[in-house]
């Protein structure tokens, strides 16, 4: 692998590939991975999947977001417990869009990086015959999702399968809320709520600086962009709408055109002093398409904050998705979830009472014995499902003890996805309600984003 790597290196960029292994043509998924500019495109490799050839296609221009994803992989064929397999066969060039179109020599594109030609990228691929799965953000602005519209309009005339990466769904915690809001005798009905007071709130806490798989993350110049990444807003938010649609109305589809009415939208920067940008990209400064967000000639302006208040048919639902630069020791990226019942309110909490890691509870309407002995009754339910999950009494209500065992880490949903993924692809099995739900979520974000950007231009 290390090799492979330098040898192409060595080679001018216009060189192409290298070739040193054979593909196993008995696997019937053979995966290409598109200018790799986001840690994510790693993390989809970081296990193996029976029916993946081991050989997968690089397609991108030289630069360290590509060095970074070599070594990653590099790192996961080289670990001590459970080791892949990878072989990477990189092209390199400023071509390297077509020349994956033109060699075509995997079926699946894996898509995680700079966003502001994905769109695109994943339009002009079903157009050629290959399937897509897309790290978040699909689209990071309204011309995007008109793109992304006519790509599933593209993927279904084609019989190809697009699909975007949302790990959030195999989060324990967020699978017990979901599962505990079907239950009629725990959680009641879910509320309508008010804009004020909404029914369903989710908070999600990001931070710049970050560890991923044991080492310190190195963010590209590039990511601080948000006409490269996107905002906060159309970037982040797209897990948090996404859960709502997957929690509020499981398998149920959602007609963007009429379900979503968006009340208000904002967004704010995050600043960054130049030390900060230096330690997070180690480069030596600002680069010049960045100058046009500094102020006082040494503070960055990030628009990565933003939140949402909307109605999902009849329910009024807030969003919002910060970003720090750095988090308190022994913490990291938090997330808040809250869904009001009839009967009980379903809240995640990951502060400091909870030492930081997501927790569950359950807090009635009315903390009574007769609810008390429904609750354990219809608990079973759950426990079926997920042997020795436990209930806590609580002063307001009960917390949801999970084994340590459900506990699989961000990381790990990666592979979950793309197992998902394959399952999807091999048994052509994607339910109905995924296309339509993908395409409320990015009208969603997109929608809000421009009217954030219109509100903020009314007030200058």
């Amino acid at each position: 692998m290390k090799k492979t790597f330098i040898a192409i290196f060595s080679i001018s960029s216009m060189l192409l590939s290298c070739t040193m292994h054979q593909s196993n043509k008995s696997k019937p998924y053979h995966l290409i991975t598109l200018d790799p500019g986001h840690f994510h495109a790693a993390l989809v490799q970081k296990t193996m999947y029976d029916q993946v050839d081991s050989v997968v296609q690089v397609y991108a221009p030289r630069g360290n977001d590509l060095d970074l994803h070599i070594k990653r992989i590099d790192g996961y064929n080289n670990r001590k417990d459970n080791p892949t397999a990878w072989k990477e066969e990189v092209y390199i060039g400023n071509d390297f869009f077509e020349k994956m179109i033109s060699e075509k020599k995997g079926n699946i594109v894996v898509l995680a990086g700079n966003n502001e030609k994905k769109s695109d990228y994943i339009l002009q691929s079903l157009q050629n015959g290959l399937h897509v799965l897309g790290d978040k953000p699909m689209a990071i602005n309204s011309e995007g999702f008109a793109k992304i519209q006519t790509a599933f309009e593209t993927a279904k005339k084609n019989h190809l399968l697009l699909y975007d990466i949302m790990t959030e769904r195999f989060e324990i915690t967020t699978i017990l809320q979901r599962e505990l809001s079907m239950i009629p005798e725990i959680f009641g009905q879910l509320q309508e709520g008010t804009a004020t007071d909404p029914a369903v709130v989710k908070e999600s806490v990001h931070y710049l600086y970050k560890y991923v798989s044991g080492n310190v993350l190195i963010r590209p110049e590039w990511f601080l962009d948000v006409t490269k990444q996107g905002e906060g807003i159309a970037d982040v938010m797209t897990h948090l709408v996404d859960l709502v649609q997957w929690e509020c109305f499981p398998e149920k589809p959602i007609d963007y055109k009429n379900d979503i009415h968006i009340g208000a939208a904002k967004h704010w920067p995050t600043e960054l002093t130049l030390s900060e940008f230096k330690t997070i990209t180690q480069s030596n400064g600002f680069p010049a398409y960045l100058t046009k967000n500094v102020i006082k000639d040494s503070i960055l302006q990030y628009y990565c904050n933003g939140e949402i208040d909307y109605k999902l048919k009849n329910i009024h639902v807030k969003t919002t998705a910060l970003w720090k630069y750095k988090a308190p020791e022994g913490t990291g990226d938090t997330y808040y979830s809250l869904m009001k019942g009839t009967k009980a309110t379903l809240l995640i909490d990951q502060g400091q009472a909870e030492q930081y890691k997501p927790t569950l509870y359950i807090k009635p309407v009315a903390n009574t014995s007769e609810y008390e002995a429904a609750l354990q009754e219809q608990f079973k339910k759950i426990q079926q499902q997920h042997p020795g999950v436990e209930l806590k009494k609580i002063n307001d209500g009960w917390q949801v003890v999970i084994p340590e065992k459900y506990k699989e880490g961000h990381e790990a949903h990666f592979g979950m996805v793309f197992k998902q993924f394959l399952n999807y692809l091999q048994n052509n099995n994607m339910p109905a309600w995924e296309v339509p739900n993908m395409l409320a979520k990015y009208y969603t974000t997109t929608q809000a984003l421009t009217m954030a950007q219109q509100a903020q231009s009314h007030t200058k």
